[in-house]
């Protein structure tokens, strides 16, 4: 009674909504009660006492079903057998509820099914027990219902495949007969409920899912009618519509099930004239779009052959499609796609398809019109249906699959052509609905088309010039630079039409602008190198009126021109546009007083920019057109008094770094004789600041130049490894490893580049016990990119040749290197350890299993006798919420056989075990408790 009270109170805390802590402390008290032995009999009493209060009954419920689902091996089969006993008691005693409880009550007993060959008939007895009786009959349908649903989802019950392929014949599709005679009987029977009925359905539709009752046998009952006649009912229509679409669904074998299909369609198309019935019941609709849609899915090669019969599902299909609700419409969208595929594919289309496209097309567009009044919208609303734009987009691209480009790009435009004729009296979203359709259907037109495509190209600089429209127009060229590429007489009046974009007020059709102007520049590049000239002097007169966002837009668009000129005039261009920015950087960093913020983020800007360019550029390749060849000492000497001074603001640092990054790939081998200098600044800017981008460069270079012998570079890499290493050590005596991930990822990639490159640096440095500290302490963090990091930092120093190779003349440094190794991993090896296990049975993620048994079983073979000893230790800290004691044991047994027995291998067996069994610990810890 003790526990019980444990268990009321706890459950307490959440009625109290107390703070956090508490909240916390009592949900980890329920776990691990469910976790153990006594949960069984404790929720025995609470399930039984009248006294217990409702929330302690439907948790002990909860429980049953989750030790059901994890813990039947604390049982005999005689325990067994009484505990289903006593659950079906249990389920007698709440005839009259609450559900949630009788729920939780068949699950358990499902589960229970599934795992105790010992109980012959589970079906058979629970009709026996519950089935005679009008009062239990609801407890036996939920039984029935959730038990094929257990069976196929809850897959966490541990039980092999035959075993569930022979328990589940048993339980499922040997009942199938009796299942069907017994809702055929009840559904019939007189005195029945409206909620029985539903719970008939219900339970239909479940074995209908799991593929137990076929329509065939369904056919042969009063079940099929019944299906349908329930749709007249406001209690039944719900659950009428699941059986239904379960039903048609369960007919896909078309040849195997005609007869039943020949019963099933008229009572379908019988169902249209309903779809004005309940135009006002927007719930009503939603239920008669799924049958029309599953069945015009599951017959839609009857559809394509005997459109005489079939059609008219089309028909109510295309009506759901034009319904107001925007939430009911997409129901219908999967059919239009597979219907446009399967036609697509036919040598000849009824004429009847082609007209209910087109009348899809416009309903569509219709749909896509923003309404009068926005302020009906609430800013998510407003959100959704955005997106949802885009969705009914894809359904426009299925129209043309069918109807062609040009007839649907034709028909858009003449809905425009209809609008603007109407002058004033026509509304902004009487043309930007289909702009917006002719951007989405933009995908589908053939570059070379010489019909549809001019006329709307042709109309766009007449359009009105609302801030909707022009950015709708703006987008529809984004779309189209393809097809303008072919037709570069149109570019000077695009150009014109994106200028003056930049020129509006509204933010995003500047945005608009930006990203056409982008486009164009990348697909019609060739064509517009003589009009850089042009495009230079807009930055100039419009630069400082654009925000930053478009005029990263204009910088890329530019540079996508630069990228198609001969490379002496590209090399030309580019270090125009570049020296306008590096001029700035200049003057700041010469600048006597202190620059203001203003100027600051200038700079910033413009470096973004610069960013930009070189990431479309890329390089010129090994050989610099003469334009650029003093370009690398140019630009450094620009950068090195910059970074000195001002490289302690954040936003600088990254802009900088970023920059310097894509001038290694652009000046390539020409910036050797510079990098000694940028490391040795890259260290100072790392020492004062702490940013981890100075760091990444350092990477950068070693992963480019590490294998350069140069001593005075090599020198560099030794000093900069040696600094931020102290810089490191300094940081981490203030602040966590977690709340510098940055810091601490950089200096590993950093780290692993040395490796790779300059083990001649890394090994013998007086920084790499720091390293390879550094290292282990990044375990500790959750981020995945920085455990692989160091999971294969540690992975290749403890598997380099020089600890292994048993040559008589080993490589010269290879003695060095395993002197300096073997007695970091002697001393850092029983925290390396417990880092490792703790990741694995922790937060480590999936993938890096392997990571660590490498690891592992290279400490067996070469440190055995150290690592039997830190292991009891090691495992003793671990929790054993995450590895239960028994498994403790069991690794460190199946490791001191691997080891005794030389047999390595067996080391990955006993760590994926280990793995397993944590993970399946894990899984159950991350149910609430209070779940079902």
């Amino acid at each position: 009674m003790t526990t019980v009270q444990a268990v009321v109170s706890a459950l307490d805390v959440f009625s109290r909504a107390p703070d956090k802590a508490a909240l916390d402390r009592a949900n980890t008290w329920l776990q691990d009660f469910q976790h153990s032995p006594d949960a069984w009999s404790t929720c025995n009493v609470l399930l039984l006492s009248p006294d217990a209060p409702p929330a302690a009954k439907l948790f002990a419920a909860q429980t049953f079903r989750t030790k059901v689902t994890y813990d039947l091996h604390e049982m005999s089969e005689p325990d067994l057998l009484q505990l289903r006993d006593t659950l079906i008691t249990a389920l007698g005693r709440y005839q009259s509820g609450p559900r949630t409880i009788i729920v939780q009550l068949c699950l358990a007993l499902s589960g229970l099914a599934l795992q105790l060959p010992a109980w012959q008939d589970p079906v058979k007895d629970m009709i026996e027990s519950f089935g005679r009786n009008p009062i239990t009959v609801p407890l036996l349908l939920q039984f029935l219902t959730v038990l094929p649903e257990e069976l196929i989802s809850n897959t966490k019950i541990p039980i092999t495949d035959e075993e569930y392929r022979e328990r589940s014949e048993k339980l499922l599709t040997a009942n199938a007969p009796q299942v069907i005679d017994l809702l055929s009987m009840y559904i019939q029977a007189s005195g029945v409920t409206l909620a029985l009925q539903a719970q008939i359905f219900n339970c239909l539709s479940s074995w209908l899912a799991a593929g137990e009752i076929s329509a065939e046998a369904l056919a042969r009952t009063p079940l099929l009618a019944y299906s349908f006649e329930a749709l007249a009912s406001d209690d039944l229509f719900d659950a009428a519509v699941t059986a239904v679409c379960d039903l048609i669904h369960e007919t896909q074998e078309i040849e195997d099930n005609m007869q039943v299909i020949e019963q099933i369609v008229p009572r379908v198309i019988a169902l249209r004239p309903k779809l004005v019935e309940y135009k006002e019941d927007p719930e009503k609709i939603r239920g008669l779009a799924r049958i029309f849609t599953e069945a015009g899915e599951t017959y839609r090669s009857l559809v394509l052959h005997h459109p005489e019969t079939f059609f008219p599902i089309v028909e109510a299909i295309g009506e759901c499609s034009a319904y107001p609700d925007l939430d009911i419409v997409p129901i219908t969208f999967h059919f239009w796609m597979r219907l446009a595929q399967s036609i697509g594919k036919r040598q000849s289309v009824s004429p009847l398809f082609i007209d209910a496209y087109k009348a899809l097309m416009n309903v569509i567009i219709a749909h896509l019109h923003f309404p009068s009044d926005m302020s009906t919208f609430t800013g998510q609303e407003a959100e959704n249906f955005r997106s949802f734009r885009h969705v009914m987009g894809d359904t426009l691209k299925d129209c043309c699959y069918v109807l062609g480009a040009e007839v649907c790009l034709t028909g858009t435009y003449e809905q425009i052509g209809a609008a603007l004729s109407r002058g004033p009296d026509a509304s902004w979203q009487e043309i930007e609905a289909p702009l917006f359709a002719l951007r989405s259907m933009g995908a589908e037109v053939n570059p070379n088309d010489d019909k549809a495509v001019p006329k709307i190209m042709d109309l766009i600089p007449s359009l009105p010039p609302h801030p909707r429209v022009r950015y709708a127009a703006l987008l529809i060229i984004s779309r189209y630079t393809e097809w303008i590429s072919k037709h570069p007489d149109y570019i000077p009046y695009q150009l014109q039409y994106i200028s003056a974009g930049f020129e509006d007020s509204d933010s995003e059709v500047n945005a608009a602008a930006g990203q056409a102007l982008k486009y164009l520049c990348q697909d019609c590049r060739r064509h517009l190198v003589d009009f850089l000239p042009q495009l230079h002097t807009f930055l100039g007169s419009m630069g400082s009126k654009l925000v930053q966002d478009d005029k990263i837009q204009v910088y890329e668009a530019i540079a996508h021109v630069i990228s198609a000129m001969p490379m002496e005039q590209a090399a030309q261009s580019l270090r125009t546009f570049s020296l306008d920015i590096l001029a700035q950087v200049h003057a700041l960093a010469m600048k006597p007083t202190v620059a203001t913020q203003e100027e600051l983020q200038a700079v910033t800007n413009g470096l973004e920019n610069l960013e930009v360019m070189l990431g479309v550029v890329q390089t010129f390749g090994d050989e610099l057109p003469v334009a650029c060849q003093n370009s690398p000492q140019e630009a450094w000497a620009f950068f090195d008094p910059f970074i000195a001074r001002y490289g302690s603001n954040y936003q600088i640092c990254e802009r900088t770094t970023r920059v310097l990054r894509l001038g290694l790939t652009f000046f390539g081998s020409a910036v050797r004789p510079l990098l000694p200098a940028v490391l040795k600044r890259m260290a100072a800017a790392f020492e004062s600041t702490g940013f981890s981008s100075y760091l990444w460069i350092a990477g950068k270079i070693v992963g480019r130049f590490g294998n350069d012998e140069d001593p005075m570079l090599r020198a560099a890499f030794a000093e900069i490894l040696e600094r931020s290493s102290s810089k490191l050590v300094i940081l981490l005596q203030d602040k966590t490893p977690a709340s510098i991930p940055d810091v601490i990822e950089d200096y590993l990639q950093m780290l692993l580049q040395m490796i790779e490159y300059t083990p001649d640096v890394l090994f013998p440095s007086s920084a790499f016990p720091v390293a390879f500290r550094a290292a282990m302490l990044a375990l500790s963090l959750v981020q995945s990119d920085i455990v692989f990091a160091a999971l294969d930092f540690v992975r290749m120093i403890v598997t380099h040749d020089c600890l292994s190779l048993q040559s008589a003349t080993p490589p010269p440094k290879f003695p060095l290197y395993a002197a300096a190794i073997r007695p970091v991993v002697e001393k850092e090896g029983p925290e390396l350890v417990s880092y490792l296990l703790s990741g694995l049975v922790g937060d480590f993620p999936e993938e890096s299993a392997s990571l660590v048994v490498t690891i592992l079983r290279v400490l067996a073979a070469l440190w055995p006798t150290q690592l039997l000893s830190w292991l009891p230790v090691v495992l003793q800290q671990l929790p054993s919420t995450s590895m239960p004691e028994q498994a403790k044991r069991q690794f460190l047994t199946d490791i001191s056989n691997a080891i005794q027995t030389t047999q390595y291998d067996k080391v990955k067996y006993a760590v994926i075990a280990l793995h397993r069994v944590s993970r399946k610990a894990r899984e159950r810890r991350r149910v609430n408790p209070m779940d079902g």
